[in-house]
């Protein structure tokens, strides 16, 4: 095994695992069809988890949606809009020190959401 690359792994509720990969549903949202929004938005996640943005690529939908990605050094962070139901799909994927669930409450606040869930999966277990 590469010991270059084991500082990337981390311990998280007591497992060795690659990241924590966050599932986040966002329920009765608000601004989803907004692309500069959802940018700035990205942008504030990646500052709160203590990330390395590389590059964001946003796509607008017509009539309405947003899909995109912002990829990170870390990993990365997508979303699917679905403005007309006030839905929207997002993966924060992070490995290393970066801290994907900082990413939660910019979430809720910025798409003025009804409700959040969030499910969490420890990748990479047992590398």
């Amino acid at each position: 095994m590469d010991d270059a690359r084991l500082d990337h792994f981390v311990v998280r509720n007591g497992v060795r695992c690659a990241g924590a990969h966050l599932i986040i549903d966002i329920h009765g949202g608000e601004r989803l069809d907004e692309i500069e929004h959802i940018e700035h938005t990205l942008r504030r996640c990646v500052d709160a988890a203590g990330a390395t943005l590389l590059h964001i690529h946003l796509h607008h939908f017509q009539p309405t949606g947003v899909s995109g990605v912002a990829v990170l050094a870390e990993s990365h962070i997508s979303i699917h809009t679905w403005p007309e139901a006030g839905y929207a799909a997002l993966d924060v994927f992070m490995c290393g020190n970066a801290d994907p669930d900082a990413c939660v409450p910019i979430l809720r606040e910025a798409f003025a959401a009804r409700r959040v869930a969030v499910s969490e999966l420890l990748r990479g277990q047992g590398v």
